[in-house]
């Protein structure tokens, strides 16, 4: 974070320390860090961080450079609570600060548009770790509904939905299979050697 949006970010007295324990996070750092949120302090999200995690949106790579990404920030509860409705009933959606809709658009990509969105969300949530925000990626919804409560025209597709706020647990690390169940070198089932 550069030292100028360090000043403009810190006016605001509750966020200052969230920044200071969490700035200076490597990649790796901010990897090892995230997690699903479902549990979220009735807070907004900064205006300021929900900018920036839109901004590691937009800086995502994409296939042939063809960004076929679109973003709608919902803040309204209501709305929220329809999007929770129509994602399987996952109510604690409408408890984050903001949910962001992630929409696609084929004709722009067309053999890439549910691709490369995803770089983009996880993008936005690694921003998010670092700015001690909690994500949680939404993948259980009626695309239908989603788009008539959002007035998203039939062409574009509904990629996912990310919830995004102050969290209010922190959920212990899920199990991850080791490397050498995931990863061969040079060919299938070649066991990759961790010493030269």
């Amino acid at each position: 974070m550069a030292q100028n949006d360090l000043r403009k970010v810190t006016k605001n007295k509750n966020y200052h320390m969230r920044l200071v324990m969490v700035n200076g996070l490597d990649v790796f750092d901010a990897i090892s860090e995230r997690r699903s949120v479902r549990r979220y302090k009735d807070e907004p999200v900064p205006h300021d961080s929900l900018l920036k995690i839109l901004e590691a949106a937009r800086l995502a790579p994409s296939a042939g450079n063809r960004q076929p990404w679109m973003f709608i920030v919902v803040k309204d509860r209501e709305r929220k609570k329809g999007l929770a409705r129509a994602s399987n009933n996952q109510l604690f959606m409408a408890d984050a600060g903001a949910v962001i809709t992630v929409l696609s658009d084929p004709d722009r990509s067309p053999k890439w548009y549910l691709q490369d969105p995803m770089i983009a969300v996880e993008h936005m949530c690694l921003e998010a770790v670092e700015l001690g925000l909690g994500t949680c990626w939404i993948g259980a919804f009626d695309e239908s509904s989603v788009k008539r409560i959002l007035g998203v025209p039939d062409r574009l597709r509904v990629i996912c939905l990310l919830t995004i706020g102050m969290p209010a647990e922190k959920p212990s690390r899920s199990s991850r299979k080791d490397l050498l169940e995931i990863v061969f070198e040079e060919f299938y089932d070649n066991p990759i050697r961790f010493q030269q």
